[in-house]
């Protein structure tokens, strides 16, 4: 005769297992506030590169490492993001804070020689952005040089010309004269496009995520 099953003790069964804790959702960073927080750092980093020592000329538009940080703005951020940011330094500069080159602020900055410069940096910066668009797209082995051609091409179409026509403009010069001051800067803005190009591959190196949000 076979025993009757038995059955479990009521201590016997397992209790049921406890609810989760409610864990709140993680807090998504808006993209606003990514592009604000961008903007902003490049702005500043911008003002950091102008007010650096400057290497004096003859003709009042100094050495300085302005045009590497408006380009590497657009090859980093993109050409809206970057335009933006070169846009929030003037703005900065031109409300009367001492972010231009020597300390300078205010708008007594547009009656100079470096108006041209300055005002072109915004378009700079957006066509680099624009140019490092595709030049991100090539081949691992091509970035680089893509990315230096992109800022000299950005430079030479809006920088340079518009610097010249601000030399004509507040000097007086006649073409030729202003074209000569402006190739004095020429040597140094390619060194320029060429550390900004390398730089800007390290950022994304180490944060992948800007090449997947440049805009």
């Amino acid at each position: 005769m076979t025993d009757a099953p038995q059955r479990p003790h009521p201590t016997d069964v397992p209790a049921p297992a406890a609810a989760p804790l409610d864990v709140p959702a993680p807090v998504t960073r808006t993209s606003l506030a990514t592009d604000v927080a961008l903007v902003s750092t490049f702005a500043a980093f911008i003002a950091v590169c102008a007010i650096l020592p400057a290497i004096p000329t003859p003709s009042g538009v100094p050495i300085t490492l302005q045009t590497f940080g408006v380009i590497l703005a657009g090859l980093v951020l993109g050409w809206r993001r970057g335009a933006l940011a070169v846009a929030l330094y003037l703005a900065v500069g031109l409300a009367g804070v001492p972010v231009f080159s020597g300390g300078a602020g205010g708008l007594a900055v547009l009656a100079g020689p470096t108006v041209g410069y300055l005002l072109a940096f915004p378009f700079g910066a957006a066509l680099a952005g624009a140019f490092a668009g595709r030049a991100l797209r090539v081949p691992v082995a091509w970035r680089y040089a893509a990315l230096v051609g992109s800022g000299l091409a950005a430079s030479f179409l809006t920088i340079h010309p518009a610097g010249i026509a601000g030399l004509m403009a507040r000097l007086g010069l006649p073409f030729g004269e202003a074209l000569a001051i402006d190739v004095v800067y020429w040597p140094g803005d390619v060194v320029k496009n060429l550390l900004a190009a390398a730089v800007a591959l390290a950022v994304f190196r180490a944060f992948p995520d800007l090449l997947r949000t440049r805009r």
